[in-house]
């Protein structure tokens, strides 16, 4: 087992890749035998591309507050005139689908949470449909992703009520630039990197939802933690390296989540949530 992101990866050089270690260590803590834990993965997988799927064909809220965007960006990337790279827009398309359909209460696989689910299904499928992933390399990024995610769980938090957005997409795109560079073939130190630079661009993001939903910001912001997560990816895998050790950051990120101010941190009290179109939308929603 491991405790640090150092351990994790010292631990990862025993093993052909750090999700065969991850898978390793599930084994051994869970019980549970290799193809258990294979298929319930490939369920989870499974239901991250049906949300996919269904967010990009159009959905709405149940308040109505956020819904077809994932639609808006998929006719935007078809029409071939983006000023970003086509499979970072097809990541925030995906993400943003992921979390409109949470929002319609459909069907999906919190990865590490609710509110942040879009990010490590987006940027997985972009991945996939990019490079043309198998089944064995799809389930490798997701191990790859859970074992950074909880090194961080462990040692912050990925819980925006306990330490703000940072926590929650700050942790998701970590886990998914982790992840991007193992499938891109980056040893498991450059995945270390890649946590490391991820969190500090993402440190002391607020959580500070309109109405106390998961839709405002939030559907926006895993948009953005995809996009961050190739970003991160591509920087670690070029060689450049966090001055700031990665197990230190996450430290970081843990203080900084215990010093922010209860107002952001999903208690919709503050930020957005305390605009004055953030607190008419409340009024409204509440009062119907």
């Amino acid at each position: 087992m491991f405790n640090t992101i150092e351990e994790l990866v010292q631990l990862s050089q025993e093993y052909p890749s750090v999700a065969e270690m991850m898978i390793a260590v599930e084994m051994e803590t869970s019980g549970a035998d290799r193809q258990m834990i294979i298929e319930h993965m490939t369920k989870n997988k499974n239901v991250m591309l049906q949300s996919i799927a269904k967010g990009t064909a159009g959905v709405t809220s149940v308040t109505g507050l956020t819904g077809g965007d994932a639609k808006r960006m998929h006719e935007y990337i078809e029409k071939g005139e983006t000023l970003s790279q086509p499979t970072i827009l097809k990541a925030v398309r995906n993400a943003i689908a992921v979390n409109e359909v949470n929002a319609q209460m459909g069907l999906i696989c919190a990865n590490p949470t609710a509110g942040s689910a879009g990010v490590v299904a987006g940027v997985l499928a972009a991945i996939t449909e990019e490079k043309n992933l198998t089944e064995a390399q799809q389930l490798d990024f997701l191990f790859t992703a859970g074992a950074f995610g909880l090194v961080i769980a462990n040692n912050a938090s990925i819980s925006g009520a306990a330490g703000g957005c940072q926590a929650e997409i700050g942790s998701a795109s970590a886990m998914a630039s982790a992840a991007l560079v193992a499938i891109a073939g980056g040893t498991a130190e450059q995945s270390a990197q890649a946590v490391a630079i991820t969190i500090k661009n993402m440190l002391g993001l607020i959580c500070d939802p309109v109405a106390g939903l998961v839709e405002v910001p939030c559907v926006k912001r895993n948009a953005l933690g995809s996009s961050q997560a190739y970003i991160s990816a591509d920087m670690a895998l070029a060689g450049i390296k966090s001055v700031i050790p990665p197990d230190e950051v996450v430290e970081a990120m843990h203080q900084v989540g215990m010093q922010m101010p209860t107002i952001f941190k999903e208690t919709a009290e503050g930020g957005l949530a305390d605009t004055p179109t953030g607190r008419k939308i409340s009024q409204q929603l509440y009062k119907n």
